[in-house]
């Protein structure tokens, strides 16, 4: 069964352009405000969504995003309730790929079993859980795979070619590659080092492969979709929400994260992959 990853991927390969991404944090500013965020995000140009499922101790994460699961746990944002936000996104549109990003602690409080079950119910596509490495695919990456959620793995300039073929065994969707070393939105990527290290993923992959950590603009989303198959952002969009709930919330806060994506969405779409 083809899942709306691949089916999206499949179409945008007929379209011949690079995906856009987009990262947002579950529940913030508040529940209500990121159900419109995420419902307003595909008119305005985002081609798969990344939810992020609210944690305490992000590791991996920038000051940016860090602060946004914060708030959204601050306003009791839970993984039942980002559940169950998927659920009401899916109301209104049935194809957009929705992804959740986050980390291992609040699934396996919340069971894993219950968990994939929850999550295919709900309409989730994908998961991608950033601290649990391939030696641990038996905790979460196989019963999800076995339940037909796509398990996105992290590839990173650090990954080399004797960990890759590790990293992509049971990677299924897409590859997430890690433009920087660091943390997200802490840098801005060198466009020809991607579209080299993408180069070298794909001899190891059929999978698409998608870049994130440090796209801001939409001259750099353009820069870095000619040499991969998606471009992830993140930062920018949560940032965008914080600066527009300090001025007053609402539909100021949709309207901030749609106006950033159309851009992007302008950058990424002015692009034309080259043919296989």
């Amino acid at each position: 069964m083809t899942t709306r990853i691949e089916a999206r991927f499949s179409r945008l390969k007929e379209e011949n352009r690079p995906a856009l991404v987009t990262f947002v944090m579950a529940g913030d500013p508040d529940h209500e405000t990121a159900l419109k965020i995420a419902a307003a995000l595909p008119a305005a140009g985002a081609d798969l969504i990344e939810l992020g499922m609210p944690f305490s101790d992000p590791m991996a994460d920038g000051p940016a995003i860090q602060r946004a699961g914060l708030r959204a746990l601050k306003n009791g944002e839970t993984l039942k309730k980002t559940l169950s936000m998927v659920k009401d996104f899916r109301r209104g549109d049935d194809e957009t790929p929705i992804i959740l990003m986050g980390y291992f602690n609040p699934v396996y409080i919340y069971g894993v079993e219950t968990f994939v079950k929850d999550a295919i119910e709900a309409g989730v596509d994908g998961l991608i859980v950033v601290d649990l490495p391939p030696e641990m695919d038996e905790e979460l990456c196989l019963p999800a795979l076995k339940a037909g959620l796509n398990f996105i793995r992290l590839a990173t300039p650090t990954t080399d070619d004797k960990r890759l073929p590790a990293v992509l065994k049971n990677t299924s969707g897409f590859v997430y590659y890690v433009s920087i070393t660091g943390i997200t939105g802490s840098a801005a990527p060198d466009a020809d080092k991607v579209a080299a290290a993408v180069s070298r993923i794909k001899r190891h992959t059929d999978l698409p492969v998608c870049v994130g950590f440090g796209v801001r603009t939409a001259e750099q989303a353009a820069e870095i979709g000619r040499g991969a198959d998606g471009v992830v952002v993140g930062s920018a969009l949560v940032s965008a929400i914080e600066a527009a709930s300090h001025d007053g919330g609402g539909d100021a806060v949709v309207k901030a994260v749609t106006d950033i994506v159309a851009q992007l969405a302008q950058g990424v779409r002015a692009v034309r992959l080259a043919k296989a």
